[in-house]
């Protein structure tokens, strides 16, 4: 008789509390998979990769270089590059996706055409639909954006996936198994509300109405849950299929 197969562990490093798992914590969980969240923002160790079978980057509000503030930015580079080495499945969302970016190579600037945010349109490309991760989810034709900054130096060897209508980068296959997202496929309303608030004032300034964004994102709440469980199921499966080659 064989023993029974272990879930799937996967490290989620966050980098602030306002920027959790949610959405894609509860479907990770839902698909099989033993999340273990790694908070370097609170003083803890960021861990070692060698016990898990996936890796999941969360978005946060410093920059992809601001390592001189946030020192633990150095080391989640490492973890990445790290984890490219191994062929381990790896995530990262928003910020997340940038420091995968920088970690292999490319670079990060702020979006001179300022900050997006909202249900947006996704552009995908043509190798998308190929591909491991991203395959299923060319059905997925908006997402929730909230970010100042974007990719905009690509890693020698990558493959973009989408694109917004002017061109800045919204997903991409940085490395064989490490996928960055711009969107926030994780975050609903109360989650982006924390967001919102933190850039009230500049929100204000600029005339932006915060509350047709949020309402925007709870109106379009069914279309995206439906549009990106697929996402943690697909990682979940990828995890899966690490943990079988480890064994």
């Amino acid at each position: 008789m064989t023993g029974a197969v272990s879930s799937p562990r996967v490290l989620v490093v966050e980098h602030a509390g306002e920027c959790p798992p949610a959405l894609l914590g509860t479907w990770l969980v839902e698909a099989g998979c033993a999340l273990e969240v790694s908070r370097p923002w609170a003083g803890e160790e960021l861990r070692a990769l060698a016990s898990y079978d996936a890796l999941v980057v969360l978005g946060g509000p410093m920059g992809a270089d601001d390592d001189a503030l946030y020192p633990w930015l150095t080391t989640v580079k490492e973890r990445v590059r790290e984890a490219a080495a191994a062929e381990l499945p790896t995530l990262g969302i928003c910020l997340g996706h940038q420091l995968a970016a920088v970690a292999l190579g490319g670079e990060v600037r702020r979006n001179p055409r300022g900050q997006q945010m909202g249900v947006l349109e996704v552009g995908w490309q043509e190798d998308a639909a190929e591909d491991g991760l991203l395959g299923g989810m060319v059905d997925a034709r908006r997402g929730v954006q909230w970010n100042n900054d974007v990719v905009t130096a690509l890693p020698e060897g990558t493959t973009v996936l989408a694109r917004t209508p002017e061109g800045e980068l919204q997903v991409a296959r940085f490395a064989p198994t490490v996928w960055g997202v711009q969107l926030h496929p994780e975050a609903d309303r109360p989650v982006v509300e924390a967001w919102a608030d933190s850039d009230r004032g500049s929100h204000e300034a600029l005339g932006i109405d915060q509350e047709a964004l949020l309402v925007g994102i709870d109106g379009a709440r069914a279309e995206l849950d439906e549009a990106w469980r697929p996402l943690a199921t697909r990682l979940a499966a990828l995890a899966t299929g690490f943990a079988e080659r480890r064994r």
